[in-house]
Order: C-alpha cells, then structure tokens, then sequence
C-alpha cells in the first residue's frame, strides 16, 4: 500500500510540473508578444513569482481542493491515482496540441469522475462544484470588463502621450504586472496539486498511522490537525494540514515547469488571439492578476487560462470587434467545456478498471 501511495504522490508532482507547462505559459505570453522581455528572461522572472506565492498565501485553495470537491470519506489512493492519471493525460494532449485548457479543471474533473461512477452523486459536494463550475464563466468574464476598462482607460489617459514613449513606459510596468499575475498563480494553481496529494497522504496515515514512511511524509499531520478518527473517518469541519516540504516541492515543481514552458500555448495566447501591445499587454495581466488573488484569498480554484484569455479579449475588444481572432478564441472555448466531462469519463473508467479488473478496494460508506 505504502508503494502506491508513493507512486501515485510521484504522479502528481509530475502533474504539478505539467500544470506549469501549461498553465504557467499565460504568466509569461503578453510580455514575450510585447517584446518587454526576452521569453528566456520572462519565464525565470515568472518562476520567481510563483514561488514567491508561499509565503503570502493561506492553503485556502488546496484545503477546497482536498475537502470540498467529493467526501473526504471516499477518498484513497485508487481514486487519486484515477484522477491524477485522466488529468495529466487530458493536460499532456492538449498542450502538445497547443491548446490553453484549464489544469485545475482537469484535476476537479478527475476527482468527480471515480467518485461518481462508484461511489454516486449524493458523495459529490455539489455546493463545491457549483461554485467552481459558475467561475468558468464569472472568471473570464471577469476579465473581459477589467481589461476592457483599464485599456480604455489608460488610453484616455495617454492619448496626447508620445506613443513610444507610452510603449517604453508600459513594457517596464509589465514587469510589475507579469509579477502579480504570477504571483496569483502561484496563489491559486500552486496549491492545487497540494490539496490532493495532502489529502492523499491523510488518508493513508489515518488507515497506517504506525507506518514509519507515513509518519515521515505527513508528519502526524492527521493527529495533530484532528483531521481523522482511529478508524479513518473523516472528522467534519477539521482543520486542513499540508506538510511543509510539500509546500515546497509543490511549488517549485510548478515553478520549474513554467521555465521548461508550453511554447505553443504562449503563441496561441500571444498571438493567437489578439494582437497585443504595451499597454494592452499590462491592461490583460493586471486585471488577470487582480481575479487570481482575490480568488485564492478566498479559496476558489479558478483556471488561469481563462482569466487571462478573458482579459487578453477584454483589451482586444478596445480597438474593435474585428481585432479580436475570434476562431482561435472558439477553439479555447471548446476545449474548456469539454475539459470537465472528459477527464470525468477518463478517470472514472480509470477507477472502474482498478475495481473490477485489478482488485482495488472500494469503502463501505453510510
């Protein structure tokens, strides 16, 4: 058992890595199209900020992550591994296809998927996944109004402004931007992977608690957070514990994915979608950066991609509705509403194929 809980912790770090590859590219495509800095420069000054999200930012996000997506209870090491490996495959086909979908929403959808097809929808925190399923629409719609308005804005602002000197002054400010909505990031998708490895290695503990190894990795986490009962039962309302090494490895996994980068998915963002400028450029990331902190101060996982495609529409949309690449755009919308159901099915015939065919235990639960 302990060597499945290893593995299946192994997987999702690599998932960690991936989100970077992908996800993390939307921190650095605006100033890569703008040319404020060299795509080199762009992903070590991104990585840096990423990280940096550890020391500002509670585990809001990966405690919804680890608690507020299924029960607690049906939670082992086959379902992680289901989730896990319907949503690294789902994320590795589309950044190779160059497609920004949304990581976390892979990772929710592998979650429901076992659950649902064992263990049925009444262990499904609906209330959860609501909220998650609303934000897929307020996010990037989000960002449409505040890059919207900030564009306009800023170009009430400077319109008898010498233009090159407008753009010199607005690439220096990109640093500042690209540097919060990193920052956000690090916030909200760094935690992500946290939560379900957390929620794995309590899990583990709580059915293992004399295991050397477990009591290494979680660190009694389990007891001293009050999080399970001797016999494994989740107890409500506990607080959520993240070891901190995990922390660490956690974020500098996505961190270091950011740098080995998606480059397509930084073309289809930097280009692909609008064409941006200096100004354009800090418009889309601050008001991205401003929906991913206020929504990992609160604990809901958004998806960058969304958010930052919302925002790069929203300036777009200031030099007309023609400007806006809007094939490119319906190829992303496409690929964010399939994410969700498809990784639901993959993961949950993933789980269904460890039951009935490898012997994976299933819990009897109330």
């Amino acid at each position: 058992m302990v060597a499945i809980v290893l593995i299946t912790a192994l997987i999702a770090l690599i998932f960690s890595f991936t989100n970077g590859m992908n996800d993390a590219a939307n921190c650095i495509a605006s100033v890569v199209a703008t040319k404020a800095l060299s795509p080199k420069v762009a992903v070590a000054w991104a990585a840096i900020w990423i990280f940096s999200a550890l020391f500002v930012f509670d585990m809001t996000v990966a405690s919804t992550m680890g608690k507020g997506i299924v029960s607690e209870n049906c939670i082992d090491v086959y379902v992680i591994l289901s989730a896990l490996l319907g949503s690294v495959f789902w994320i590795f086909t589309c950044t190779k296809l160059g497609l920004p979908i949304s990581a976390s929403h892979a990772l929710i959808g592998g979650l429901i998927g076992p659950v649902w097809f064992v263990y049925g929808s009444q262990y499904l925190v609906t209330s959860g996944i609501f909220l998650i399923i609303a934000f897929i629409v307020i996010s990037p719609l989000l960002g449409i109004i505040l890059g919207f308005f900030l564009n306009c804005l800023f170009m009430a602002i400077f319109k008898k402004r010498n233009a090159k000197k407008v753009d010199k002054g607005f690439r220096t400010m990109q640093l500042v931007s690209s540097a919060a909505f990193s920052l956000g990031f690090g916030g909200n998708d760094g935690q992500k992977t946290m939560g379900i490895i957390a929620i794995l290695f309590a899990s583990a503990f709580a059915s293992n608690p004399d295991n050397a190894v477990m009591q290494f990795l979680y660190g009694n986490g389990a007891v001293h957070a009050g999080a399970y009962l001797a016999d494994g039962t989740a107890v409500e309302g506990a607080a959520f514990f993240v070891p901190t090494w995990l922390k660490l490895v956690c974020y500098g996994l996505i961190s270091l994915g950011t740098v080995t980068g998606g480059w397509k998915v930084i073309r289809t963002l930097g280009d692909g979608l609008s064409k941006l400028y200096p100004v354009s450029g800090f418009c889309a990331e601050t008001s991205g950066a401003i929906t991913l902190i206020l929504t990992a101060v609160v604990g809901i996982p958004v998806s960058t991609t969304h958010t930052i495609t919302g925002s790069i529409i929203g300036t777009g949309l200031t030099r007309g509705f023609k400007s806006v690449k809007w094939m490119t755009a319906k190829n992303i919308v496409w690929a964010w509403v399939l994410t969700i159901p498809a990784v639901i099915v993959v993961s949950g015939l993933i789980y269904l194929a460890m039951v009935h065919w490898f012997g994976a235990p299933v819990k009897v639960l109330p």
